[in-house]
């Protein structure tokens, strides 16, 4: 008999399998970020991870080019096994550990693969508080359900919630729940800088294809949890006579032109949002980091 594994619904990996990816991604992190060498890692990250990961790393050898002298190798332990049953491709699953960085939160990572003969590649990474972590729907044998991209079950279909998040930063609403992620958030970026004759702009987009697509599980209570990419910019102008604050060595590493009168910084967020069947949209974490800036 021939499985057609495209079309079958079967399980993302074995838990085996799993708990390998995770040990070959925290090997291949470890070795990166102690010598600042993005190709070390580049193997095993993909999409919004990969996006930031890259960028502090060329950030980091551009101005250690000897390596990481304050390097502490990530500890990840008590790993727990998140694997949907799925049809198709890319298979992924969730991990969530205990982290010897970020304080008590949980480190949640999406592994993805498009083929059976790929490695697992880490394409979201957030951290999250150990309370905020919901209980998701399993089947007898303790797997998963993964939601599709367009379900109308949860609030809000996980193919938007991109692109509804974004929305929300520039014109608010009550689609997401208050929080740092939130109205937090739009408060800060509502204030007014206080330095005299320097304006600042926000742009804030949705990123929702190929390794940056929403991934989704079912939550127990009939929702889920997505995993989502965003990018955001942040533009800096000043008045004439003014200048743009001096920006720090790691901005500098990776800004191109020269600063005159603005500088805009790109920056790329890996998001996990808590979607209810019903009510506000909760952003549980969010990981941000500059990819990229411009002087003008």
């Amino acid at each position: 008999m021939v499985v057609h594994g495209e079309r079958e619904v079967l399980p993302a990996t074995t838990r085996a399998e799993a708990a390998e990816a995770l040990e070959e991604f925290t090997a291949a992190y470890n070795k990166a970020d102690k010598a600042y060498d993005s190709s070390l890692d580049a193997g095993h990250i993909t999409g919004a991870l990969a996006d930031i990961d890259e960028a502090r790393l060329k950030a980091g050898r551009a101005n250690s080019p000897e390596g990481n002298a304050s390097h502490t190798p990530l500890e990840l332990t008590d790993a727990k096994f998140t694997i949907p049953k799925k049809a198709g491709w890319p298979r992924w699953f969730l991990a969530d550990a205990a982290g010897n960085k970020g304080g008590g939160s949980r480190w949640l990572l999406v592994f993805t693969r498009n083929g059976l003969d790929e490695t697992w590649e880490a394409a979201y990474l957030t951290l999250v508080a150990p309370d905020d972590i919901p209980e998701f729907r399993t089947d007898e044998d303790g797997w998963a359900e993964a939601v599709p991209a367009d379900s109308a079950e949860p609030a809000v279909p996980p193919r938007e919630l991109s692109e509804d998040y974004t929305t929300y930063l520039k014109e608010g609403g009550n689609s997401f729940a208050e929080g740092p992620h939130t109205s937090e958030w739009r408060a800060l970026r509502g204030k007014k800088s206080s330095r005299p004759g320097l304006a600042t702009q926000y742009i804030d987009e949705p990123v929702t294809d190929g390794d940056y697509a929403p991934l989704a599980l079912r939550t127990e209570d009939g929702g889920a949890l997505v995993f989502f990419t965003t990018r955001h910019f942040q533009k800096q102008t000043a008045a004439a006579g003014a200048s743009v604050p001096t920006p720090n060595k790691d901005v500098l590493a990776l800004t191109t032109g020269e600063i005159r009168q603005s500088l805009t910084m790109e920056f790329v967020s890996s998001g996990v949002a808590l979607d209810p069947a019903d009510g506000a949209v909760e952003i549980l974490g969010r990981v941000q980091g500059l990819t990229s800036a411009q002087g003008e």
